[in-house]
């Protein structure tokens, strides 16, 4: 049984072997198929009955992949699990640009952030004033908050003409990358197709020497 979501390459899929059944529990633009909740119970059911089962996700399972989640929902019910880490898009997909994550001279040290906390939480927990150096930031699951992303990072004091780039469905054959600066980068990406993610820094200036694969705006 492979249990997979929208994240996951199709082509993995075909290299399943003859009879393996498919379970999809995706979600698109942020609208669950499957709660999450159902998700862990889907496992865990799954592994009652099935000798071997694959939760197959994008990138890494550990990074904004609810991996940990799925996890301990299995160890609670005495189910044994084996992670296989994966690269996570947060690198992958800059990488695929031309935009390295981390350049000498120009960023030493780069944050994973989530760009679509919980409605649940009564403030946000991202920590906003620590972003006021130029090291690179990476926003995962935040294009529709990209408004709300690049006006706070203009309040903490980064300039309007800070540069920054929106990767939608990064490498893949349909890949697209957009960049812009905090002032324009909302007006340019209106149209842009989910999955995406943001990148915010200087080292998005080195795509324009380092970009080769994908579309180029």
């Amino acid at each position: 049984v492979i249990i997979y979501d929208r994240l996951a390459n199709p082509d993995i899929l075909e290299e399943a072997k003859n009879g393996c059944e498919f379970v999809y529990v995706g979600k698109e633009d942020g609208r669950h198929i499957v709660p999450q909740d159902d998700i862990n119970e889907v496992i865990y059911q799954n592994a009652l009955k099935h000798e071997n089962v694959v939760r197959l996700k994008g990138g890494d399972p550990f990074v904004f992949g609810r991996g940990g989640e799925e996890a301990l929902y299995l160890y609670e019910r005495g189910i044994e699990f084996e992670v296989i880490p994966g690269i996570t898009s947060a690198i992958s997909a800059p990488a695929y640009a031309g935009i390295p994550v981390t350049h000498r001279g120009v960023s030493v040290s780069f944050r994973v952030v989530t760009g679509h906390e919980s409605p649940n939480k009564k403030e946000s927990q991202i920590p906003w004033e620590t972003f006021k150096t130029d090291d690179t930031i990476v926003f995962l699951m935040g294009l529709h908050n990209l408004p709300k992303i690049s006006k706070k990072l203009v309040e903490i004091g980064k300039p309007l003409s800070y540069p920054c780039a929106v990767i939608s469905r990064g490498t893949t054959v349909h890949q697209s990358v957009v960049v812009g600066t905090l002032e324009d980068i909302v007006e340019k990406t209106k149209d842009v197709p989910t999955p995406a993610l943001i990148v915010v820094g200087k080292v998005v200036e080195l795509r324009e020497q380092l970009k080769w694969f994908g579309d180029n705006v």
